[in-house]
């Protein structure tokens, strides 16, 4: 009779620790990918490409956003300001400044991915 019970509890324990290991590893690509479109974006910016800066930070932006709803970083935070800083640079033709923002936003998304 105490088998069964104990053998839920044990099942749900594994699967509550299986949900959250897999949380944290989604959260690590997303931090990963983020830095990698935030580099991508700020050597666009530096070779005068603002087109392509603002592309690259946008994908940027949407991966270091899902990795602040899984696990809220300041430096995350922080990138995600810089990311904006980019596309509006970029936006406006300003491919040398939006890559220095991409480069501050790469920054802070290293140092992000070091901070788990």
């Amino acid at each position: 009779m105490i088998k069964k019970p104990l053998l839920a509890i044990a099942s749900g324990v594994i699967f509550v620790v299986l949900c959250l290991g897999q949380s944290a590893v989604a959260a690590e690509n997303h931090k990963e990918e983020a830095t990698k479109h935030a580099l991508a974006a700020a050597e666009s910016g530096s070779k005068g490409d603002a087109n392509g800066a603002a592309e690259h930070a946008k994908a940027a932006k949407t991966h270091a956003e899902a990795a602040e709803q899984e696990k809220p970083n300041a430096h995350l935070e922080a990138g995600i300001k810089n990311l904006n800083e980019c596309i509006e640079h970029a936006k406006m033709g300003h491919a040398q400044i939006a890559g220095e923002s991409a480069e501050a936003a790469a920054t802070h998304l290293k140092a992000a991915e070091k901070a788990m």
